[in-house]
């Protein structure tokens, strides 16, 4: 180890969310499905306190809730009893298994697990299916999980047989209101889809008398098992990798043509998806969606004089970072840093398509940073506003600029689960935002103070 490559660098307020944490939030939009961590119970604590600080909903996520014994003996009896445990009092039509850090350090073999688990009740009644998915914290990020989990349903679930009409959308993690939207556009465009997963009604709920310990919502199971007989599938993430693609595993396995797209913010990465679902369905844009993008290039033009020129820093998830970089240099303010926990790779070949024509030059791009790398890159460059989630808020109130809350985890506003990121409605959700994030800075910093604009 040298003094100017450490072999270990401490991590001071990460720049993102534990490995489970994904798989656990892609599982609950899948249809009659429990989340499972095969590990110690504060896990599924820490899980839960932050997806319910997001969504304002309740999340049971189940747990093997290991201990020092099962640390040194293996966690194969818990795991058993718990499924045992889910399946009597939650009745799922499939339990979602994560591991954790502790059961991949000890090497517990849950495939194997399973299939003992299945041999043992083989013959009872009521049993759900299981899914099992590969999340050690310390391999990845909160994005890793999530499209691991993804790729493991499709990869044990899914299967082939006479080709159909249907389209399959995995759009990835966006929110609640980003996955009504995109099955509404899908919808208007007259396109049969099977989104995966689907959060809209899972994790944000309608108020009921009664709580419903599985959540009505999600894929339904029949449609992924008919995933492999879907014609096409539309995949959103420019940074994902091939291995954990899952369109490109439905093509590998029933030939099913696949797309890839960057997630659709902003004018230019939602044009790309709207021309691609027209290819696909052989009709034009909807005339609502036509009206839809001239009002937002409209306030672009009237909302230009507030937002030319600013300098953001942009953080988080790394489709996320792509797809908010693209929006931001298109209404003209210039990304000086693009930041992201993750470490694919491909962030800054990813923002270079989507901006080379706009910038004039390349933003900073970081991979692997937290918040105090985050911290030191920016003392000298007078940023304008923060564009991420809710840990970035200690930076912005130290460098007195506003925060634009967008992505996860959004826990010190109200909401977070209902912010709109995609398509023309979302771009024009963010423009005005932005908007008037600048012009309340202005007004706040004025030493007289105006009241129009």
């Amino acid at each position: 180890m040298s003094k100017n490559h450490p072999d270990y660098i401490s991590t001071t307020n990460a720049c993102k969310l534990c490995k489970p944490l994904g798989a656990c939030l892609a599982f609950k939009g899948i249809e009659g499905t429990v989340p499972y961590l095969h590990g110690s119970q504060g896990c599924a604590t820490y899980m839960r306190r932050y997806i319910i600080s997001h969504y304002n909903e309740p999340i049971d996520i189940a747990s093997s809730s290991l201990s020092e014994k099962n640390a040194i003996y293996g966690g194969g009896p818990n795991l058993k009893m718990g499924l045992t445990n889910v399946a009597e009092k939650y009745q799922p039509a499939m339990i979602g298994i994560a591991t954790t850090c502790l059961t991949e350090t000890i090497g517990d073999d849950v495939p194997m697990y399973l299939k003992e688990y299945k041999k043992d009740t083989e013959g009872s009644e009521g049993l759900p299916e299981f899914i099992d998915v590969s999340t050690p914290s310390y391999s990845g990020t909160h994005m890793e999980g999530f499209h691991g989990a993804i790729h493991a349903v499709v990869k044990q679930r899914a299967k082939g047989g006479p080709k159909n009409e249907t389209v399959n959308l995995l759009p990835g993690f966006v929110s609640s209101a980003d996955y009504r939207l995109l099955k509404e556009i899908m919808a208007d465009f007259g396109l049969d889809c099977t989104m995966l997963p689907d959060l809209s009604e899972t994790m944000d709920r309608p108020a009921l008398l009664e709580y419903e310990k599985v959540a009505k919502g999600g894929t339904p199971l029949a449609a992924i098992e008919a995933m492999g007989c879907s014609r096409a599938t539309i995949e959103f993430g420019r940074t994902l990798s091939n291995e954990k693609s899952s369109s490109l595993t439905l093509k590998k396995k029933f030939n099913t043509t696949h797309h890839r797209l960057g997630i659709p913010i902003g004018i230019e990465e939602t044009d790309r998806f709207f021309a691609l679902l027209s290819s696909l369905s052989g009709r034009p844009v909807p005339e609502k969606y036509a009206k839809e993008r001239g009002r937002l290039v409209d306030a672009y033009v009237d909302g230009h004089k507030y937002v030319f020129g600013k300098k953001a820093i942009i953080y988080g998830e790394e489709d996320l970072v792509v797809g908010m970089t693209a929006f931001l240099a298109e209404i003209g303010i210039f990304p000086v840093i693009c930041a992201s926990g993750g470490t694919s790779g491909r962030l800054a070949e990813a923002i270079a398509k989507v901006t080379g024509e706009i910038l004039a030059e390349q933003p900073d791009i970081h991979e692997g940073v937290d918040f105090f790398d985050i911290a030191e890159m920016v003392e000298d460059l007078d940023p304008d506003l923060l564009v991420g989630h809710s840990k970035g808020y200690p930076l912005a109130r130290k460098l007195n600029i506003p925060l634009i809350r967008v992505g996860f985890p959004i826990h010190d506003r109200v909401g977070g689960q209902r912010v709109l990121h995609l398509g023309y409605s979302g771009a024009q959700q963010l423009f005005d935002m932005v908007a008037n994030a600048m012009i309340s800075k202005k007004q706040t910093d004025s030493t007289v103070g105006y009241s129009y604009m």
